[in-house]
């Protein structure tokens, strides 16, 4: 008898045998916040890898986007040199 215990295959099923008798009923919930709690480490080291990284992608050249250097006129105010009377500019009118 003193030979079972001495071979690592015997406690192993001594052992997996006793967690099944007692602790089955909570297996299911010890699955279950095992897989929360990988889905939660996933999306962390995703948002970590993600962290310096920009979410929008910058304009390609040739678009409407304003770039250094370009004078770009705003269609939604009216131009104050044009002497219509609806520029609201601050310049001398003659």
């Amino acid at each position: 008898m003193g030979r079972l215990f001495e071979s690592p295959w015997a406690i192993t099923i001594i052992i997996i045998v006793v967690l099944l008798l007692f602790a089955a009923p909570k297996l299911p919930g010890m699955a279950r916040s095992l897989g929360q709690s990988m889905r939660i480490i996933k999306s962390e080291v995703k948002e970590m890898k993600n962290d310096g990284k920009d979410e929008k992608p910058s304009a390609a050249p040739g678009t409407d986007a304003p770039m250094e250097g370009k004078i770009v006129n705003n269609p939604a105010q009216p131009d104050s040199n044009t002497g219509d009377g609806t520029g609201t500019g601050t310049g001398a009118q003659s």
